[in-house]
């Protein structure tokens, strides 16, 4: 199974790099995902949570609350990656050391906020100090502390039951639970999707005309859902009549994804270097359709072996075609020089709400697809194992 993906419905900040990776929205990452230079959901809606409670009065540098939480904030602060990691790529040993270590520097703070949190009981500044440190302990477990499980769940279970806890706080915590529940999923531990989608359910009935849930269920449904349920969750979203309109579109596309395999792919659009592309016209090639983006690590993790992939088999006849989920130009223009990346890739800067992405429901990157030479969709899984995948076809 492929661990590297993003799965994420809302919009990103194009001031995204690997690193932290800020946002609204509610994505779904592996831990072992974020263990290879990804930080990217761990801080979504983090400044909205950790500032409940602080006020504008408190910010004073005598107020002992105010001093504390500095205090808090410097002791979250986590080491930046070795300089040399931009040129030289580290060993598997190296990674897992400074994950250590970043995990170590979180459990610290975690258990530093827990303190904070217990000082200022009975005041707003407590909650404050309880969303910090389930924040802290979802990135130790992020970076692989299984151990900070449990801790995390006692967290979050006490958290909810503090009437202090408002909304929004409330809510991104609920949607918190989930996600730890997904990261025990990844490990193979008791969860189930069934589980997960019962508690998706209960968001959507709580918070009823509101959309963030709507979308939580439908990245369910475009990514872990049975083809069965995600036809039953789409037909339920539409019901609900999404405010947000590209919510009701892109849960349409979730199922003409699920018809697509074995159908012509339409896929048309001048590239960002003017050249122009119709995969009806490309018969005859094997031809990989790449859903990415620079800001996306786990994207930019599996290019080295999409690239690699071109070199070999590109002379036998297969092509690759990108669609950018990029916000701006730049950082594309960048990332295809400095790669050196010969294929055509499609830019609009809509990201998550571009065409390709709103018809065919892509609800996670990189997703990548295999159109076969006589240009019919073959594979919507292509990156495992995308050379065996693709001698096949080029074999046909």
């Amino acid at each position: 199974m492929r661990s590297l993906r993003l799965i994420l419905p809302a919009r990103w900040p194009d001031t995204m790099n690997w690193g932290v990776h800020p946002g609204p929205g509610w994505p779904i990452v592996s831990p072992n995902m974020l263990k290879r230079n990804c930080l990217c959901e761990l801080v979504i809606g983090f400044a909205t949570l950790i500032s409940v409670g602080l006020t504008s009065a408190q910010t004073a540098t005598n107020d002992p609350a105010a001093k504390a939480w500095n205090d808090l904030q410097l002791a979250a602060q986590l080491p930046p990656q070795p300089a040399e990691w931009q040129t030289n790529k580290p060993t598997q040993a190296q990674q897992e050391a400074f994950y250590q270590k970043l995990s170590q520097v979180a459990v610290a703070a975690a258990a530093k906020a827990a303190d904070y949190a217990t000082q200022f009981s009975g005041t707003t500044n407590a909650i404050a100090g309880k969303l910090f440190q389930c924040k802290m302990l979802r990135l130790a477990c992020a970076y692989g502390d299984t151990n900070q499980f449990a801790p995390w769940e006692a967290a979050q279970t006490a958290l909810l039951k503090d009437p202090g806890l408002v909304e929004p706080a409330r809510f991104s915590v609920r949607a918190d639970v989930i996600t730890r529940k997904r990261y025990l999923l990844e490990t193979g531990a008791n969860p189930t999707p069934d589980s997960i989608e019962q508690e998706l359910q209960a968001l959507v009935k709580d918070y009823p005309g509101t959309d963030r849930p709507l979308q939580m269920l439908l990245t369910f449904a475009g990514n872990e859902a049975t083809p069965d349920q995600a036809r039953a969750i789409v037909k339920e979203i539409l019901s609900l009549s999404p405010t947000n309109h590209e919510t009701a579109l892109k849960a349409e596309g979730v199922v003409r994804r699920l018809d697509a395999p074995g159908k012509p792919l339409d896929i048309k659009f001048t590239a960002l270097d003017q050249r122009p592309v119709d995969l009806s016209q490309m018969k005859g090639k094997v031809v990989l359709v790449d859903f990415w983006a620079t800001w996306c690590g786990p994207c930019v993790a599996e290019f080295p072996n999409v690239k690699a992939a071109y070199e070999k088999y590109h002379d036998k006849g297969f092509e690759i075609v990108g669609i950018s989920f990029d916000f701006k130009e730049e950082p594309l223009h960048r990332f295809i020089e400095k790669r050196g990346m010969p294929w055509p890739q499609y830019f609009d800067g809509k990201a998550w709400s571009n065409p390709y992405s709103l018809n065919y429901g892509i609800c996670g990157i990189p997703t990548m697809w295999l159109v076969d030479k006589k240009g019919i969709l073959r594979e919507v899984n292509a990156g495992d194992n995308l050379i065996n995948k693709l001698e096949k076809l080029l074999a046909e």
